[in-house]
Order: C-alpha cells, then sequence, then structure tokens
C-alpha cells in the first residue's frame, strides 16, 4: 500500500511539473499536439500506478520524453512559420463583413448547428449581428459584432458608423504575413513603408496589426511603447 501511495506521489508531481513545464492552457485552449501530449502523459503515468510489477522509470522516462519533444516543437514553431501551420493548423474566417463563408465551413466540417452552437456560446442569437468571425486554432471562435449591435448599442444613441473588419497580425517576430496582409489589400512595400514611417525595421518588430484603412499597431522586439496609428484621429 505505501508503495503505491509513494509512486502515486512521484507521478503525480511529475506530471503537474510536465503539464507547467508545456505552458500556461486551459483544456479547451490546448493546441492539437499539446493535447495530444496531455492524453498520453496521463494514459502513461497510470500504469506504474495500476501495476507495481512495472518499475515507475518505465512511467517517468517517456512522460519526460513527450514533454522535452512537446517543447523542442514548440519552440521549432515559434520561429518557424511552416512548423507552427503544420502542427496547429491556422485561424479560419468564417464570416466577414457580415457575410458566412459556407466554403470555410465546409473545409472544418461545421454545420450550421456547430455554427450557431458556438455563436451562442458567444451570446450570439442573431446572425444579423456579427460583422467578423474567427475560427482559431483550439477549435474555439471569436466574434467581432457589428458596431451598431456592441454594448452599449450604438445604434440607438443614433451613431452612425462604417463596418469594418478588425486589425489582422501582419508581421509576426520580424517576419511579414504576406497572405495575411495581401487578405487586407496591403502588400510588403506598404508594410515597410508603415515602419520607415515610424524609423523601425521590420526585423526589430515583435508584431504588427494593421487594417484596409491604414491603421496599425506596431509593439517592438525591445519592449517599450507600442507605436499605434488611427488615421481617424
Amino acid at each position: 500500500m505505501i508503495v503505491v501511495l509513494l509512486r502515486s506521489i512521484i507521478l503525480y508531481v511529475l506530471v503537474i511539473f510536465s503539464v507547467r513545464l508545456m505552458g500556461k492552457r486551459q483544456l479547451g485552449e490546448l493546441q492539437p499536439s499539446e493535447l495530444v501530449i496531455t492524453i498520453l502523459v496521463s494514459n502513461i503515468a497510470t500504469l506504474p500506478i495500476e501495476d507495481i510489477d512495472i518499475p515507475v522509470i518505465v512511467g517517468i522516462t517517456p512522460i519526460l520524453s513527450l514533454v522535452c519533444f512537446e517543447v523542442i516543437v514548440s519552440w521549432i514553431s515559434l520561429k518557424i512559420p511552416f512548423v507552427r501551420r503544420l502542427v496547429s493548423g491556422s485561424p479560419k474566417i468564417v464570416v466577414s463583413e457580415g457575410n458566412i463563408d459556407p466554403e470555410v465551413l465546409k473545409e472544418l466540417r461545421f454545420s450550421a448547428d456547430d455554427l450557431m452552437m458556438a455563436l451562442r456560446g458567444k451570446d450570439v442569437f442573431d446572425l444579423n449581428e456579427i460583422q467578423f468571425a474567427i475560427v482559431e486554432t483550439t477549435g474555439s471562435i471569436s466574434v467581432m459584432k457589428k458596431p451598431e449591435n456592441e454594448s452599449p448599442q450604438r445604434g440607438e444613441l443614433g451613431i452612425s458608423l462604417q463596418s469594418e473588419d478588425p486589425q489582422q497580425l501582419i508581421v509576426s517576430d520580424g517576419r511579414i504575413r504576406v497572405n495575411t496582409a495581401e487578405s487586407i489589400g496591403l502588400n510588403e512595400k506598404k508594410i515597410r513603408d508603415f515602419a520607415d514611417r515610424e524609423g523601425v525595421a521590420i526585423e526589430d518588430v515583435f508584431l504588427m496589426t494593421a487594417d484596409s484603412s491604414g491603421n496599425y499597431y506596431i509593439a517592438l522586439k525591445n519592449g517599450g511603447k507600442p507605436i499605434i496609428r488611427n488615421e481617424g484621429e
């Protein structure tokens, strides 16, 4: 009995350490690779507890190996966008400018019921309220309502605003995301012009978001105050 208790404590501490090492995410926010590792670690940890004839080291070794592998893959994913897309996929825009994209829903294998259920989880019950919605790599959905449907509702206050999609991430860790930029009507030259205007190099940019109207937000790798430009101000 004492042996089982000691094994349980050792493996419990090891699993807690492994989960902490992989990062701070809730279960519903796990990337596919993280979810797979979590399931494997939990299954492996139970084997030495259920069968005392199995040495504890037989459980510890594969757990540490899997966690180290996940940490290495995560580090590589941060440096190489292709690997990040291969392992975690990429977000998919399902609603843009108020229009639902059936092809993207079909690609995600989202039925109309799945979409409605996800939207209800975001307190959206009327499709006409949605300006923009995107399915994240974790499978969750992020929703931006039309300006007149935000709280407090600007439509009720008599304020008329033009509906625009939110800013998109166009530079990540010093690398320009050409496809994303092109989706909002920007090219690499225009993005570099934005950076030159602010006196910074693209290679020094940690992240940059922008929209089709020329508004952008720049955060530098060295920290400090972000650079914000709003053409409407």
